[in-house]
């Protein structure tokens, strides 16, 4: 948990930054617009993207945002070709692969939300990592990345991923009840899954989700602007980052205005399942902006382990993130310490 002081100067600084006026009125401004796989607003951090908007972060920071839902991935990438929206929030794997093979030329310039927010979870019997060799472990598929990462967390704790047997089940709500009924002994399940379950009396938290990214640091998303966007609207990228810095820091300096926001546009979710969450996220807000370089190396160096990955050409993270945009914010606002390590 954080400490009071941390908290404090936390909120410190979102003010201090708001009291500047954040650069500007964007009323009478062309709306930039934001790209987005997220069909309804995401109880994970990624749902800082809708609402700095809703809250008035992007327009203070002197940007008019709109945002353009689509379906999945390659309608994203799609989009922001054909210009439909000057900046999209895709994975990291996608748009290191429009690199590799000349397709595009991106920068990422802001993770909102950074990982994936695993968890490992057993029945109530375990209580180790290491207890689960020789039991049935529940994947998305072999190869997946709940495979991959779970594999990686498993060998941190002492574990050897290899003398497991691993059972395609497929999403995370068919793996808990896979799991409930008795057919794998472990798997790993998002948060908001594992926070959503009635009764969890049968069932053991082996490895948390702060824990789960320290042994495993993957990046699966990312914003990113062509190099033609990052040159010619380079006042709204800023703003934009600028924009959900705030937001990303006000939340994490008083949670209950994610929880009041989050009520507001997903009258479906519970208060108390979302105070949870918000619990839950306290650390793993983009304060300063998510791009640990150091992170994003253990990112690249897993992806081009996959034997689908032999023939690209190799994307270091200098080569296409641009810290630029996110430094010109901690610059004027400062690092927020304890959050988000900045790792350069």
């Amino acid at each position: 948990m954080l400490k009071r002081a941390a908290i404090l100067g936390l909120a410190a600084c979102v003010l201090a930054v708001l009291a500047l006026g954040l650069r500007g009125n964007a009323a009478d401004a062309e709306p930039f617009h934001i790209i987005t796989t997220e069909t309804e607003i995401p109880l994970v951090p990624n749902s800082v993207i809708d609402l700095a908007g809703r809250l008035g972060f992007y327009r203070q920071a002197g940007v008019e945002v709109e945002l353009v839902r689509v379906q999945q991935t390659p309608s994203a990438v799609a989009a922001l070709h054909s210009g439909q929206g000057q900046m999209a929030n895709i994975g990291v794997d996608a748009a290191l692969q429009l690199l590799a093979r000349g397709q595009m030329k991106l920068r990422g310039v802001i993770s909102p939300d950074k990982a994936l927010p695993f968890l490992l979870i057993a029945k109530k019997q375990y209580t180790t990592p290491k207890q689960l060799e020789g039991k049935v472990f529940g994947v998305g598929r072999l190869g997946s990345v709940d495979y991959k990462l779970s594999r990686l967390v498993l060998a941190k704790y002492g574990a050897n991923p290899d003398t497991l047997q691993y059972l395609t089940v497929g999403q995370p709500a068919a793996r808990v009840a896979s799991l409930v009924a008795g057919r794998i002994d472990a798997t790993a399940i998002s948060i908001g899954v594992w926070s959503g379950l009635p009764d969890k009396s049968g069932l053991t938290l082996l490895v948390d989700e702060g824990d789960f990214y320290k042994a495993a640091p993957f990046l699966t998303k990312l914003n990113v602007v062509t190099d033609d966007v990052a040159q010619t609207h380079a006042h709204d990228v800023q703003s934009v980052v600028r924009g959900i810095m705030m937001a990303s820091r006000a939340f994490a300096a008083n949670p209950s205005i994610w929880v009041d926001a989050m009520e507001k546009a997903r009258p479906d979710t519970k208060r108390a399942d979302l105070v949870a969450l918000a619990q839950a996220y306290r650390l793993s807000w983009a304060v300063n902006g998510g791009l640990n370089l150091t992170d994003l190396s253990f990112t690249t160096d897993m992806l081009y382990r996959d034997p689908e990955w032999s023939d690209l050409r190799r994307i270091a993270p200098t080569d296409w993130i641009d810290t630029h945009f996110v430094d010109a914010v901690l610059a004027d606002s400062g690092t927020v310490p304890t959050i988000d390590p900045v790792g350069r």
